[in-house]
């Protein structure tokens, strides 16, 4: 049996809620931010990935195109490390198992909606929409958010 958790970290090295999302860190994951995903590769390195996101909810919503090293990797381990960053050493983590949504007609309205909080231009994001995410088979993944390392002063 694995020790709990501890609720506060050595010195340096963030402070890990196991509850609800405070209102500061939800504040935090709702601006926009570009997250830094990791997961397993096959052969048990390491792959980071920069990506939009939204937090929805207590989970935070992202959306792949089946097929790349990040689907792959969640398909076989669903383990993630999610990092949230603002600048300088200012950051959240998130830890967890995503869930995944393979239904197309939810894949494709979380990646249009993804596409409008980073594009801000609804002509642009119907254009890509068409031309791109429309003609691609999505993936969407669920991340709870009750494992954060909080590094903010």
């Amino acid at each position: 049996a694995r020790a709990p958790l501890p609720a506060q970290l050595p010195s340096g090295e963030g402070s890990l809620s196991l509850m609800a999302l405070t209102d500061d860190q939800r504040r935090f994951l709702q601006a926009k931010h570009f997250a830094g995903l990791g997961t397993v590769n096959r052969a048990g390195s390491p792959h980071l990935t920069i990506m939009w996101y939204v937090l929805d909810g207590d989970e935070i919503l992202f959306n792949t195109k089946a097929g790349r090293a990040k689907h792959t990797n969640l398909e076989r381990d669903p383990r993630v490390s999610l990092l949230v960053y603002e600048g300088g050493y200012e950051y959240l983590r998130i830890d967890g198992t995503v869930r995944a949504v393979t239904d197309q007609a939810t894949a494709q309205a979380d990646i249009r909606r993804l596409a409008l909080r980073y594009y801000e231009d609804e002509a642009k994001v119907e254009r890509v929409m068409r031309e791109s995410f429309a003609t691609q088979e999505r993936v969407s993944y669920r991340l709870p958010t009750n494992r954060i390392y909080d590094y903010r002063d």
